[in-house]
Formats: C-alpha cells, structure tokens, sequence
C-alpha cells in the first residue's frame, strides 16, 4: 500500500460542529463535513449541502421547534446522547430513537445527569431507546462523570448552555475534548483545569466558518494496512491530531511503528498533519486503563495488528466494547477464530498471542462498521480470498472505505 490519501471529516467533531452551529446565531459554514451516515443522522435544522460542505442557519439558544414526528438517530450513539442535552431544554416534547442496535444501547448515563438539571426523561425498561424528553427550564449542576465518557460530558455541556450559572463536569479521566474546542470557538464562557470544564450558561453563540479535520479514527486503519502490508509507504494529508485522541500514534510508535508527523497545523483550534507510514515489524503491546478509553473506538482494528505483532497484544479494563454497536469483544474474537487466529475473550477484554496468520475465512460485521473495515484489513493480510457478510455497515462512518481501499489495487 503505497501513495497518498486524504480522508473523511472527522465524526466526532462533525457531529459537534453541526449541534453547536444550530442553536449559534447566524449562518456557519462546515467544510469538509464527515460523509458517514452517523453524521447525517444530526443534522436537523434548515441545511444547505453540497458534496461534505454544509450550511447551518442557526436558530439560536431559544428558536429551535416542536420536532413533526419522533427523531431518527439511526444508528448514532452520539447523535441521541449528545443531542438530549439540547433537546432537554426545550420548552416542548420531545421524542428520539433509532435503529435495532441502538435501540439496546443504554442511556441511564444521560438520563441521571439531565434529570438532576431538571428534565423529566422516559425510557424503554428505564434505560433503552427510544426516549421521550420533556423540555424544562434547567438548573447548572456540579457533576463527576462516573466512567470516561465524551459523550455523555457533551450531553450535560450542552445541557449546561442552557442553565442559568455555571455547568461543571468533572472527569475521572481526560476524554476527548472536542466539545470544549468547539464550544471556545462558537464564543461560549468555558475554563478547563486539569480534569474539570466549567462552563457558564446563556452564552451568545455566533456562527462560525470551520474546517473538519479528517478522522483519525478512519486512519487507524489504513495506518494498520501499511504497517502489515510488505514495501508500504502511505502518506496521508490533513489527519486531526487532536492530543486527547493521538494516544493511537503514541501506542503504535511505541510498539516500534514507523510513523513520522510533518506539517503541524491548528486550524479552529485542532491541531492536523501528515502522517507518512512504512511497513514495519512490531513488537506488540497492552492496552489498560487510561490507553484503553483513549483508544476504545481503535480497538478492533488493533486486535488485528496485534495478532501480526512479534508479542501480541493485551486488552484489559474494556468492559465499554460489550455495549458498542455490537459487543466487540465477542465479535472481534469470533473473526479471528474465523481467520484460524487465537484469542482468549475475558470480561473486559483479550488476549491474542502474536506471530499468528491470517487464514482467508468467511468474515462477518455483524452489523458494525469498525468490526467491517477492521477484518477487511485482516483480509489483506490472509492466505486467499475473504467474504465479508454486511460489508455495508462500513457507511456508517465511512461510506468511501471500500473505493479509497480499492484505489490502491
């Protein structure tokens, strides 16, 4: 695998970008908007697109409307969390579902925090999609989140732009901060000390021209194809390196990655560059406590470079993958059976001895984008031809996966 790419917008801060930008006043302009379906799930209000450029018009703190029929989340974790922080202050009803898998993707993490501000939230068996939110005027709180969570911290920020006082969310361990980025560059009063975001509410939000940088989380693995894939040397033009979100390229440079960074730049506040990849023996590693939060979403994909790896790879403290899209811990071990490759499953994690092959198998996504284009990785590095069932659950972040793969064969 060798040339250049430029990838995607960013998901997660697409998803941001749009929520901020609808409730901001006046006209925002998005570039490079992330193509996945996710991302599409958000938008909401009157938008203008063409190709990944989008126009928001903003309605402001107090001009969103009573919603015709239920909200469609589709299949977005991050659309229905973080937008209950908007939807709970609003001075009328509101009703937010999605598809089959979210549908068994608990919500009590949102609904404890949005309760104590003042709203009054039904959930399927107290815990489950769909959600009705019955918009209340809310009051700021001083809340610890009890696990790492980027989602629900944004749920109760937005939340908090709503309350009079002061919103404050304090962290067990730094998430991504995308928010608070975003936040700062919309006009928002917000601080950040060390593990604790305080946020002032009733802020005058202003539309803003912005720029998504391409996702890293996308990167992650055509970054494993180089590494596994002989005589690779891939470059790729324009990655977000946020650092709540480069523990990926500090873990794999420390399994001994050859990866190197040029041209540095921060454009709205994030930090984007080049990364160029060499193919590269690696020695393999353990993914624990803080690493594991910060590279919850890469797991899978680093499943498949681990079995490769010269030591294999160590998962632990990752219990939050039973309850992704699908439960990637099984699904990840159920592909690598497939593949002939050892994995030992744990509660809340693997493990997977290293110097393994990848044998070609009849692969499944079991509905699961990442579970897709990771094990579409490990294809490349199998003895034969794959099949992969439910290729398509790839557009759920990143629809082109197939074409830009496809572009270097």
């Amino acid at each position: 695998m060798s040339g250049s790419l430029t990838l995607p917008g960013d998901k997660s801060i697409s998803h941001r970008y749009a929520m901020i930008a609808s409730i901001a006043e006046g006209e925002s302009r998005i570039r490079n908007y992330s193509t996945g379906a996710d991302c599409h799930s958000t938008l909401g209000v009157p938008i203008e697109g063409n190709g990944t450029e989008v126009t928001i018009r903003g309605r402001g703190l107090d001009g969103l409307r009573e919603p015709a029929a239920p909200l469609d989340a589709g299949n977005s974790g991050s659309t229905i969390r973080m937008l209950s922080g908007i939807l709970a202050a609003q001075p009328f009803t509101s009703r937010i579902g999605g598809d089959e898998s979210l549908s068994r993707r608990p919500m009590a993490r949102i609904i404890e925090p949005l309760s104590r501000m003042g709203v009054s939230i039904s959930a399927r068996d107290g815990r489950f999609p769909p959600l009705e939110i019955r918009g209340a005027p809310l009051h700021s709180i001083d809340y610890a989140l009890p696990v790492p969570s980027a989602q629900v911290k944004t749920c109760v920020l937005f939340a908090g732009l709503f309350a009079e006082g002061e919103t404050v969310v304090r962290e067990p361990v730094r998430s991504r901060d995308h928010t608070e980025i975003a936040l700062r560059e919309f006009g928002a009063d917000l601080r950040v000390e060390a593990k604790t975001i305080s946020l002032r509410g009733r802020p005058a939000l202003q539309a803003r021209d912005l720029v998504v940088p391409s996702d890293l989380s996308s990167a992650a693995f055509f970054i494993v194809a180089a590494l596994l894939l002989p005589d690779s040397q891939l470059t790729i033009h324009g990655v977000g390196l946020n650092p709540t979100r480069s523990t990926l390229l500090d873990f794999l440079c420390g399994m001994g990655a050859n990866i190197r960074i040029n041209e540095v730049k921060c454009q709205n506040g994030e930090l984007t560059g080049e990364l160029t990849i060499t193919s590269s023996r690696v020695r393999g590693g353990v993914i624990e406590k803080e690493t594991t939060a910060a590279l919850i979403d890469e797991i899978p994909v680093l499943a498949v470079l681990g079995a490769a790896s010269d030591e294999g790879l160590v998962i632990r403290d990752a219990s939050e993958l039973r309850i992704k899209e699908t439960d990637r811990i099984a699904t990840v071990a159920e592909n690598l059976r497939r593949m002939g490759v050892k994995a030992e499953e744990h509660p809340d994690g693997l493990e997977i001895p290293g110097r393994q092959r990848f044998h070609a198998a009849a692969l499944d996504s079991f509905g699961d984008h990442r579970i897709a284009m990771a094990f579409t990785i490990a294809a490349l590095c199998a003895d034969g031809e794959s099949a992969m069932e439910g290729a398509e659950a790839a557009s759920v972040s990143f629809p082109e996966f197939y074409d830009r793969l496809a572009c270097f064969h």
